[in-house]
């Protein structure tokens, strides 16, 4: 399968990555993407930007070296109710927004505590994606939250930095292997994307594919083969006035 497009990077605004929005975008291009969508790091993230600059992000062209450039967040789940750390109104003006549990921002609970709090935070309607969902040290229930993601037409995402063997995420692969298991059963959609924090990653997809090999995972459920199928999913909150 073409992968045509890569959901969730960040630049040097996000503070723990090295390249700006032209070098992303330039290399995306040379790598044949047509879509890149840059989500960085909301507030709570040490080091991170400020609220101004996503409130400045309208500024920007959505057209870039002849691919079409998204900008949006990937923002943090803060509690086991899903509450993020981004103010409703700005979330709503995010192209796409990919939300997440992070070590720095909230300590893991029980499986239920984290499950809760992952099926929260779809139910805002500004979000389209559920970043990295493999993360051992956060454990979650995956029946549940696969069939939440389908109910509440969100993506959930296979992340190749996670399947990266020098990543700090634990244990992804038998979650992912349970993940891919049951958006099969459920008919589920995915996204793979590359978590990129630096150009040279910018559209990788190379463990996730050995991945989506072995386990025969059909390609009808991976939106990165079509930019339409993708805006499908995000921008959810404008789709629904």
């Amino acid at each position: 399968m073409k992968n045509v497009l890569d959901s969730h990077a960040h630049t040097i605004a996000s503070g723990h990555a090295y390249n700006t929005i032209y070098e992303m975008a330039q290399t995306a291009a040379d790598k044949g993407l047509e879509l890149l969508a840059l989500t960085e790091h909301s507030m709570a993230m040490p080091g991170t930007c400020h609220e101004f600059y996503f409130l400045n992000l309208k500024v920007l062209p959505r057209q870039m070296f002849g691919i079409e450039v998204l900008f949006g967040t990937e923002v943090n789940i803060m509690d086991y109710e899903g509450k993020l750390d981004m103010q409703q109104g700005l979330l709503e003006k995010m192209d796409v927004v990919v939300a997440s549990l992070h070590i720095p921002c909230i300590k893991s609970g029980t499986e239920a505590e984290n499950t809760r709090a992952y099926i929260k935070s779809m139910e805002n309607p500004a979000v389209n994606i559920i970043g990295h969902p493999d993360d051992g040290r956060y454990p979650v229930n995956f029946d549940e939250l696969v069939a939440a993601a389908k109910e509440n037409h969100v993506l959930l995402e296979l992340n190749n930095s996670s399947l990266n063997p020098a990543g700090s995420r634990k244990d992804p692969i038998p979650s992912d292997r349970k993940m891919l298991e049951l958006c099969r059963k459920y008919q589920t959609p995915i996204i793979i994307n590359s978590d990129s924090h630096c150009a040279a990653d910018v559209g990788c997809h190379q463990y996730a594919d050995k991945l989506l090999e072995e386990t025969g995972f059909p390609e009808e459920l991976i939106v990165n083969r079509s930019v339409e199928e993708y805006k499908k999913y995000i921008n959810r909150f404008t789709a629904l006035k």
